[in-house]
Formats: C-alpha cells, sequence, structure tokens
C-alpha cells in the first residue's frame, strides 16, 4: 500500500499555533532578542511549526532546494493548501533550510507603496543564532543597540539589508531561526557591522 505521510500537524492546532505566533510577534516586536520556538516534528521542524501558523490556502510560498520535497510540498499542501511557487518575487513567505543560499533580498517581493504589507517575509533556518560576524542593530523596539550574530548570512548581507531599508516601507522582513528560537529583523531595523 502507497504510504502519503504528510508528517504531523500540531498536536494542540489552536494553542500550538498561538505559542507560535506570539513567538514571532515578540521576535518582530524585539528585533535582534531571541523567542523561544515551538516546533513539530517534521522534515521542515521549526520552519514547519511557522509554516502551519502563517500560511493557508491564499499564501504563496517559496521553498529553498533542500525544502522542495516531495514530502515539504506534501505536507504544505495536505495541512495549509498555500500554493508553492518558483520565483520568491512571487512569494509571501519564502522558506530557506539550513545550508542554502537566501534569495537576494532585491528578488523578492518587495511590496509596493499601497500595499507594502504584501511583500515577502524570509523564514531562514540558520546553523546557529550566535558565532557568525557580529551585526549591530538599532531602530523601533531597541532600546538603544542589539548585538547579533547569526551563523549562516550571505557575505554581502549587510549591504542588501542597507538597500532594502531605504525602501522603507516597502521592503522584506526576516525570520532567523535555529536552536529552538527565532529573531526577528523587521524592514524598518538600521543593521551595521560591528
Amino acid at each position: 500500500m502507497l504510504s502519503h505521510d504528510f508528517g504531523a500537524g500540531f498536536a494542540d492546532p489552536v494553542r500550538d499555533a498561538q505559542a507560535v505566533f506570539r513567538a514571532i510577534l515578540d521576535a518582530f516586536a524585539n528585533p535582534g532578542t531571541p523567542q523561544n520556538l515551538p516546533a513539530i516534528d517534521t522534515e521542515m521542524g521549526r520552519l514547519g511549526s511557522i509554516t502551519l501558523t502563517l500560511t493557508d490556502h491564499d499564501t504563496a510560498i517559496w521553498l529553498s532546494p533542500a525544502h522542495d520535497t516531495d514530502a515539504v510540498r506534501g505536507f504544505v499542501g495536505f495541512h495549509t493548501g498555500a500554493s508553492i511557487v518558483a520565483d520568491p518575487a512571487k512569494a509571501t513567505f519564502a522558506f530557506v533550510a539550513r545550508g542554502d543560499a537566501l534569495p537576494d533580498l532585491a528578488r523578492c517581493n518587495l511590496g509596493t507603496q499601497e500595499y507594502p504589507d504584501r511583500s515577502t517575509t524570509i523564514v531562514a533556518e540558520m546553523s546557529a543564532l550566535s558565532g557568525g560576524s557580529l551585526l549591530v542593530l538599532r531602530g523601533p523596539g531597541i532600546r538603544d543597540t542589539q548585538e547579533i550574530s547569526p551563523m549562516g548570512l550571505p557575505g554581502d548581507f549587510v549591504a542588501q539589508w542597507r538597500e532594502n531599508r531605504e525602501l522603507f516601507p516597502r521592503g522584506i522582513d526576516l525570520l532567523l531561526v535555529a536552536d529552538g528560537k527565532v529573531i526577528g529583523l523587521p524592514r524598518s531595523t538600521r543593521i551595521v557591522e560591528a
């Protein structure tokens, strides 16, 4: 008999989705401050819990190569009904597996002046949220400065982010996921190398 194992969803859908949503809200409200992120037991792990929380049949998502598998496509289709697109410029969310390259921010959907909220949010699984190049964050939600050092960002990330921020209110938002935690980088955040 053919198996169609799409992986488990949330054990307690309402409570689990609320916990993930709260972690994401807190991550964006406090840029650079790691928030605990519940996981589900799937190939996508914590990215899967974000997928279940933020996507539905009206959502277009882009998957990086390591997640663009039959198992993940089946999981997304079965649990959320979200459409999977080949171009990050057409995606509401872009999910990037650890080790895969982030799409260039300028290649994603940047939103419009009228609808800046229709831009892409990138959800990227990092090798770790510390141990990489030191970055200093400033802006809304940060008292003075906040330092982060995620491992796995592209070498030109700070330059890409500066261009992204200049588009405000348009632009990309970013969630960095590793070690059971999530860090939010809203487009309003200024980032410089230390």
